[in-house]
């Protein structure tokens, strides 16, 4: 998604929160608290599940399942408003970290963290 997509998204997402005065209630910790919560909703979708039921479950529950994605990038986009964060140039910055950490000579493959490669 491009940068300005984003943005348009986050603008209305606080137009969203504003016209409902939800400011008060959208400080870091809630927010940050908020978006476990969901993605705890998501995972809760595959608990239990072994890989042949994950995929009846991915076809049977898609539109649950988008709801719960959605609410979790909502807070991250909120929790990036108001910490200041830009989201392109902070997951750019880690997936070049990232590189260095697991190069693609010795992390191909295997799961194994990068000081055990």
């Amino acid at each position: 998604m491009p940068s300005s997509s984003l943005s348009q998204l986050t603008e209305k997402l606080i137009a969203f929160r504003d016209a409902r005065d939800w400011k008060q209630f959208h400080n870091p910790k809630d927010l940050a608290t908020a978006l476990s919560i969901e993605a705890s909703e998501l995972q809760e979708i595959f608990l239990w599940k072994n890989p042949k039921e994950v995929a009846a479950i991915v076809s049977k529950k898609q539109t649950h399942i988008k709801e719960e994605v959605a609410d979790i990038a909502s807070f991250l986009l909120l929790l990036c408003h108001e910490l200041e964060i830009d989201l392109v140039e902070a997951v750019s910055a880690k997936i070049e970290k990232n590189a260095a950490k697991y190069p693609v000579d010795k992390a191909k493959g295997t799961h194994a963290k990068y000081n055990e490669l």
